[in-house]
């Protein structure tokens, strides 16, 4: 790479990247998007139709899982079949995750477990099975991970499950950047607001009740508005690529200035 030709930092063509949570809303921007810069991409999905959906808005090469990473045996497997259909895995978007809103007396202890697992012990599991590999090759890698600004901020409404596992994931991201950069893995993550997607749209309509409640939380973005899909995609670029060699341990605030203020 060379200072005169910036734009090689980004590239990425070649690599294999495994995406879990692949038919959800950030899952498949990071399918498209690595798929489209060059990557060789597996998808990894519980729902195989709505995967199958990315799939076809993928280029190139791809191979798809119909799993979640919802214990070790299943992740060293996702990993296992990367390896098989590409050869190697260079990068590990983890995009599978879950939330479950209700008030603290009106949430199940079960619901509150659920939610932690499905954010923070399957974080962990897959990125453990990726970093085992990752270090095997003796290459480095990406390891991307999905946080949210409400692993920095509360929220009165009844997210004491979904706060609690994005700041666990925001621990998870800085104490692996510890542990695993001299290996020449980086471990970073991805902390969106609120970004259009088929469970948020509604927030994105006309009527009144979304006009009052997209006003209220917009007085707090600076940019004055809601977030795009490609508002996702250069900071996973970015964080998938040479480019962000230097850099671990990161919370990546994709949310028009909402944490700044």
């Amino acid at each position: 790479m060379s200072l005169s030709d910036p734009l090689s930092f980004f590239d990425v063509k070649g690599k294999v990247a495994l995406i879990t949570g692949a038919s959800g809303a950030f899952g498949a921007v990071a399918a498209e998007v690595l798929s489209a810069a060059g990557c060789k991409v597996v998808l990894a999905a519980g729902n195989a139709d709505a995967m199958a959906d990315v799939a076809d808005k993928c280029t190139g090469d791809v191979h798809q899982i119909n799993a979640r990473p919802s214990d070790e045996a299943t992740c060293a497997d996702m990993v296992a079949k990367t390896v098989e259909a590409f050869g190697s895995l260079d990068i590990l978007v983890v995009a599978s995750g879950m939330n479950k809103v209700a008030l603290i007396n009106d949430m199940e202890p079960e619901t509150f477990t659920n939610v932690m697992d499905a954010n923070v012990t399957q974080s962990w599991l897959v990125a453990r099975a990726a970093a085992a590999q990752m270090k095997a090759q003796g290459q480095g890698g990406k390891i991307v991970l999905m946080s949210s600004a409400r692993g920095l901020l509360g929220h009165p409404a009844g997210y004491t499950a979904y706060c609690a596992s994005k700041a666990a994931v925001d621990g998870m991201t800085k104490a692996l950047g510890c542990e695993l950069g001299p290996t020449g893995i980086t471990v970073n993550a991805i902390a969106p607001t609120v970004f259009r997607s088929p469970l948020t749209a509604w927030m994105f309509e006309d009527d009144d009740k979304a006009k009052a409640v997209r006003s209220g939380f917009l007085a707090r973005v600076p940019k004055g508005r809601l977030g795009e899909p490609e508002d996702l995609a250069g900071p996973l670029l970015f964080l998938s690529s040479k480019a962000s060699d230097f850099y671990t341990g990161h919370i990546l605030y994709a949310d028009g200035g909402y944490t700044a203020g």
